[in-house]
């Protein structure tokens, strides 16, 4: 590779810490860091990895449609999210099932890297842009066979997480099925105890769906999720940074006592994202964006973000205090951790060559996925 698209010298972040040099690709992968001499300038950075999103650049992932699907990883990825996850919303058993199927052959392709249900296993309180008229109790009959819709050559299924919330009825019993199963079961939308929450924990979940959004607030002698979630090591914390989901400090405050290995960046973008305010839809409901801020239409029910994760990682690092090594290892590291997804999240020998190229500014410069320039 010339490198025409790197820095002469640029602060590569790998998982030993900042290396100045340029990147060494062979084919789709990486085979090593060339070290130079000189004043570095810009950042090179591993492939964003987002665990959790519905779609962008006027595409949707939750409609649950091949093509769609594509239009989303290619916007997505021209912003540095060189990994996505279809993220579904609560919809019929018959409509995941669909989706499922439709989106299965390219996660085989690799232009996805699994699906996500985020519900229909949630909470009615707290079920933010979700229609109440699908939610319903965990079913283990449903998810055995959703994850055999999703079945790839090889075995492993697309299927990679579902969101429940751990109060329900049944809900522990398919939290250790999906644990059981390689499926990352993840605690959102949720109006459990503390008490609850560690049950759901001790079951076998992995992960906290966008921690504090649609989720019971913590009180001192009623902590409810929060602090169960945050204070567990067994527990990735998804944190979508932006100032509409959370305020600043609240940013900090996850950051700093989850750490950046404990907490992955989502964008849980919907089709607006890169966009003008406007019309959208979003599952069963319709949307309004207005200063860029998603809401169902004649509510002020948060639906989903209209930001990137490129967006995220800025805001890890402005708003949130956080040093580009450590917003880099939440937006790619630790979210491929908790995907099992060995191939990606770090620039390493033998791993696919995913690279974000920034300047010192943060501005984003060029894009490479699995060793080829895009378009940005």
């Amino acid at each position: 590779m010339d490198g025409v698209m790197l820095p002469a010298v640029g602060r590569i972040v790998t998982p030993d810490g900042v290396v100045n040099g340029t990147l060494v690709v062979e084919g789709d992968r990486f085979e090593g860091i060339l070290e130079r001499e000189g004043e570095p300038t810009g950042w090179v950075l591993p492939g964003f990895v987002d665990a959790h999103c519905h779609g962008g650049g006027g595409y949707s992932l939750a409609n649950g449609d091949a093509e769609s699907a594509r239009g989303a990883a290619a916007f997505h990825a021209s912003r540095g999210t060189t990994t996505l996850i279809a993220s579904l919303v609560s919809q019929t058993h018959g409509f995941l099932m669909d989706a499922t199927k439709a989106l299965t052959p390219l996660v085989a392709d690799g232009v996805l890297a699994g699906v996500h249900y985020e519900g229909p296993y949630i909470s009615a309180s707290k079920c933010g842009a979700h229609a109440k008229e699908v939610l319903r109790d965990p079913d283990i009959a449903e998810l055995t066979e959703l994850i055999e819709a999703g079945r790839l050559d090889g075995g492993a299924s697309a299927v990679k997480m579902v969101t429940i919330a751990p109060e329900l009825e049944g809900a522990l019993e398919a939290i250790e099925f999906l644990d059981g199963r390689g499926v990352v079961p993840s605690i959102g939308h949720t109006d459990a105890s503390y008490e609850e929450t560690l049950a759901g924990i001790d079951a076998g979940a992995q992960a906290a769906t966008h921690l504090f959004n649609a989720m019971r607030a913590f009180n001192h002698r009623d902590p409810g999720p929060i602090p169960a979630l945050m204070n567990d090591e067994r527990i990735l914390s998804e944190v979508i940074a932006d100032p509409v989901h959370l305020h600043p400090g609240a940013m900090r405050f996850a950051f700093d006592l989850s750490l950046p290995a404990w907490t992955l960046l989502v964008s849980d973008a919907m089709d607006a994202a890169g966009l003008d305010d406007g019309r959208y839809v979003l599952g069963r409901h319709e949307v309004e964006v207005k200063d860029g801020v998603a809401t169902v239409a004649g509510t002020d029910t948060i639906a989903g973000s209209t930001i990137t994760l490129l967006d995220a990682f800025r805001n890890a690092v402005r708003m949130g205090g956080q040093t580009v090594e450590a917003a880099s290892q939440m937006a790619s590291a630790t979210p491929a951790e908790l995907l099992g997804l060995r191939d990606v999240g770090a620039i390493e020998a033998g791993k696919y060559a995913d690279a974000v190229v920034l300047d010192d500014d943060l501005n984003l410069v060029s894009v490479m996925r699995r060793g080829a320039w895009l378009q940005v």
